[in-house]
């Protein structure tokens, strides 16, 4: 049946019966392609009915479907022409694991962050109002993406402004971890109050016609209808807001998927139709363990194990090492936006559970709150990726540094991540943070300096911030640990002919960056120097070593702009450094498209060999005796 489908056009043409099987299909198609290459499983095979639905009833590009997210696009993809590339999932210059406009037409808007969809469909919705056309507009959001604030601003908008739009709330009880809060309470009501049906507006028409007393009747049943509603369904949040809600309805039935969107495509005003799915369907093993197979890499279809070993990474290290604090220190809290296993935060939550606060999709609240707490004496530590921090960017300023509140705040993911492609690289948080009055910004070059950070933020009592990639450590171990002193960078090694500033992870290419120039060219001499701190950077040991050497490079995981590179630069202007050569080696001011880690570093010119040769053009005239 697959092989029959190459554009949404075929999908009309289908039997409830043929769509049916379509849809097992695509179900193996899916699990063959990311137990292979890597991906979003569970949630691509909780939506494949419901996609096949909303193809069978709407015409993109000219309806409008935002994806919450994105990252259950892959059955959309399959099925508006992109089957056979769809092979090429999350490699380089391949496919993209979330909705691209520049890869089809039938991608409506570019998403990857949580709770954006109700805002993005009521401004397309509205600009359609505006320019005088027709068509339908749709988001499509999960239940954990709605406890987000900007899905609850946009709910709230798009019920009081009775604009035209359907919202499909993709309930699967799940985001990444298990949904909490009061939102998914409300939704827990709705879901076992199934005999809710909405009235007949042929009905109200009709009653409407009668003589003298077609109104009062259409009121007194407005009254009895509200009253059983809110008998049967405690709080009905949405059509307070102003909704029409459908539902909840099996999202793995495909005749009833249509028969509802049908109805919500007739109706005036918004509308939300509520639908019941489960993330991992037809794949038993990622059905009992949707946090697991939520994003995985290539894994055994038959076992469900990973194709690659389990090694230590940062975030495990993190972890491990908050339980240790917290076990001497009493202050420490842990806070989570819905990322208690990535973040490493699982065992912490277990040894502390009254310490421990996962408060859903939320980042802006998480710093908030963390603020809260930590002007009432406690400690905060909040773990959040890269690419999400930039969601709680204002709360880091007015919630946390202009009072100078302790709030510990680690960055993981910090740098490229690769597959994921744009909207989750982690290449910017240290040029928006450097900015930022009052901050402490640190980043270790291997696990142990990540643990003495941690124990330096702890007594520092002011706001830090501790960035550290995914991933494990670089092979190349450095015996060499100083103690951590405030804004104190740490020289590594020393030299004469070149001094070679960087920071993170950058610190270990550095290190053999050096060894291998100094292998090749004997009489070369080079400095290498972790900054460990971004911010308050150390002038004092980069000055002299820059004057010393009269050359200096600086290696990041960040952007050009506004990075280590640009600080050390502000050093040599401010000091007034005469005749110094320079170069920065960072990510360029633009974003970073999917691909594995070393596949970016290399055509961006970051790995060790690129490095290499560019000093050896760069500074030859002073290499040569």
């Amino acid at each position: 049946m697959l092989e029959t489908i190459n554009s949404t056009k075929d999908i009309k043409k289908l039997s409830i019966k043929e769509k049916n099987e379509l849809a097992e299909e695509i179900r193996k198609y899916i699990l063959e392609i990311v137990s292979k290459n890597g991906g979003h499983l569970a949630s691509n095979l909780g939506v494949v009915e419901l996609t096949i639905a909303l193809h069978s009833i709407f015409d993109v590009p000219e309806d409008k479907i935002v994806w919450d997210v994105g990252h259950q696009t892959y059955v959309h993809k399959i099925l508006t022409g992109r089957k056979e590339k769809l092979k090429t999932l999350r490699q380089m210059n391949g496919i993209a694991g979330f909705p691209k406009t520049k890869e089809s037409e039938t991608d409506s808007f570019n998403t990857g962050h949580s709770s954006t969809s109700i805002s993005v469909a009521l401004g397309m919705a509205r600009a359609r109002d505006v320019k005088g056309e027709s068509n339908s507009v749709l988001a499509v959001i999960g239940d954990g993406a709605l406890t987000g604030g900007m899905a609850l601003e946009a709910l709230n908008d798009a019920g009081w402004s009775q604009t035209k739009m359907t919202v499909i709330l993709n309930d699967n009880e799940m985001s990444i971890s298990k949904n909490i809060g009061g939102i998914s309470m409300l939704l827990s009501k709705l879901r076992t109050k199934r005999t809710y049906n909405q009235s007949s507006d042929a009905v109200k028409k009709i009653v409407l016609k009668i003589p003298a007393i077609g109104k009062p009747i259409v009121k007194i049943v407005k009254r009895v209808k509200r009253s059983i509603k809110q008998l049967v369904i405690p709080k009905m949040f949405f059509e307070d807001i102003g909704f029409r809600y459908l539902g909840p309805i099996d999202g793995h039935d495909i005749e009833e998927l249509e028969r509802m969107l049908r109805i919500s495509k007739q109706l005036d005003g918004p509308v939300l139709l509520h639908v019941i799915t489960k993330k991992g369907k037809g794949y038993s093993i990622a059905e009992q363990n949707p946090d697991k197979f939520h994003a995985t890499a290539p894994f055994d279809i038959e076992t469900g194990k990973s194709k690659k070993s389990k090694k230590k990474d940062y975030s495990k290290v993190f972890g491990d090492k908050l339980i240790e604090l917290g076990k001497k220190n009493e202050k420490i809290v842990a806070i989570t936006a819905s990322m208690k296993d990535g973040t490493g935060l699982t065992a912490f939550a277990k040894e502390f559970p009254k310490r421990f606060f996962d408060i859903g999709i939320a980042e802006q609240h998480a710093i908030g709150m963390a603020g809260g707490m930590a002007k009432e004496g406690t400690i905060p530590v909040v773990p959040i990726y890269s690419s999400f921090y930039q969601r709680a960017y204002d709360q880091v300023i007015h919630d946390v540094a202009i009072q100078n509140l302790p709030v510990i705040m680690c960055v993981d993911r910090a740098g490229v991540v690769g597959a994921d492609g744009e909207t989750h690289q982690g290449t910017f948080d240290m040029a928006f943070f450097r900015l930022v009055p009052n901050l402490t910004i640190m980043a270790p070059k291997d696990f142990k300096e990540l643990e003495s950070m941690l124990e330096f933020a702890v007594a520092l009592k002011k706001p830090v911030v501790i960035r550290y990639p995914r991933g494990g450590e670089d092979e190349l171990k450095m015996e060499k640990q100083e103690k951590l002193v405030q804004g104190k960078a740490e020289i590594l090694k020393e030299g004469n002919n070149l001094s070679i500033i960087a920071i993170g992870k950058t610190v270990a290419r550095a290190m053999k960056l050096a060894q291998e120039i100094e292998k090749e060219q004997p009489d070369i001499t080079i400095e290498v120097i972790n900054a460990r701190f971004l911010k308050p950077i150390d002038k004092i040991t980069i000055q002299q070593s820059i004057e010393k050497t009269k050359k200096v490079i600086t290696m990041e995981d960040g952007t050009i702009v506004n990075g280590l590179g640009t600080a050390v630069l502000e050093i040599i202007r401010e000091e007034n450094l005469e005749n110094i050569k320079s170069k920065i080696y960072a990510y360029p001011d633009q974003y970073i498209e999917h691909g594995t880690v070393e596949e970016l570093e290399k055509k961006y010119g970051l790995d060790v060999e690129t490095i290499k040769k560019d000093i050896k053009a760069f500074f030859q005239a002073s290499f040569v005796k």
